[in-house]
């Protein structure tokens, strides 16, 4: 049985634990309330986007005026991007994409040449890193989500699929659903979508200055920029918040912690108390 000494110790080692998930919680809880706002407003922005693209591209020249739409016959190499954060301690947030990561690898990489991968997040990057992964791009250590990331990460898988070097780009992020509620998302990426949808068609077409094609040839690689800006967005407030929850559940696992040892102390306290009367009562009688 430890010593009361120990269980003291024992005690305030807990509480000093405590007080660091209480912390962590606050300050992933103020961060939440930020990126969740951010993502609120980005969501419809690139919907948006999606839909005027296909809108536009259905009156073009489509894949003929902007590479970014061509579909490859028989692809061979795809390019996969990955979407981690760079700290852990968020409970199961990061292990969940990097399964669907690899699922994706698995079932969709099966008949293909090769599957390099683009990877944000040490997370990521740690994980594709000891399976001896093609890795064309690692990008890490974002304290805070900007469009110059998606930007550039944009640039970087546009750039290998216009050159040939991939014929198809696939996305996984986790998708902000609620507090408690973070799934991985799958996205098709490149080629762009240039299909509208039914409802799209039953609109009335727009009449497009000065020229379909022009406009494009901005609004392609925009709406690219656009997708990625949201997956990065979406894994940051999702990170908060699994972060937030996380935490949460740890103080109250420490709190329990410290009511059954305070509970032991006490009876080893007492289990002491009444052996030192004993001893006394012992020592009367004997005189």
């Amino acid at each position: 049985m430890p010593s009361l000494k120990d269980i003291r110790r024992r005690i305030g080692s807990v509480e000093k634990t405590q007080q660091i998930t209480r912390a962590m919680r606050m300050v992933a809880a103020a961060k939440l309330r930020r990126a969740q706002e951010a993502i609120t407003a980005a969501r419809p922005y690139a919907e948006r986007m999606r839909e005027t693209l296909a809108e536009v591209a259905a009156g073009s020249g489509g894949e003929a005026s902007q590479p970014l739409l061509a579909v490859r016959e028989n692809p061979r190499k795809a390019e996969l991007v990955v979407i981690t954060s760079d700290r852990g301690l968020c409970g199961a947030f990061n292990g969940n994409v990097l399964k669907a990561a690899q699922a994706t690898l698995n079932q969709r990489g099966a008949g293909l040449e090769s599957v390099s991968l683009t990877l944000v997040g040490s997370k990521a990057a740690d994980y594709f890193r000891r399976r001896g992964a093609e890795v064309s791009k690692t990008l890490a250590d974002l304290q805070n989500v900007e469009y110059a990331h998606a930007v550039e990460i944009a640039d970087h898988i546009s750039g290998r699929f216009v050159e040939g070097e991939v014929d198809q780009v696939w996305l996984v992020h986790s998708e902000f659903v609620s507090t408690m509620t973070q799934t991985p998302r799958l996205v098709d990426l490149l080629p762009l979508a240039a299909e509208p949808s039914a409802e799209d068609e039953a609109k009335t077409p727009y009449t497009i200055e000065p020229d379909p094609e022009q406009l494009l040839q901005v609004l392609a690689p925009k709406a690219l920029q656009t997708e990625i800006y949201r997956a990065l967005l979406d894994n940051q407030a999702g990170e908060h918040a699994a972060r937030m929850t996380a935490m949460e559940s740890a103080t109250r696992n420490t709190e329990e912690l410290i009511s059954r040892l305070t509970l032991e102390y006490n009876r080893a306290r007492q289990a002491a108390i009444t052996k030192e009367l004993v001893e006394i009562v012992s020592g009367a009688e004997a005189l």
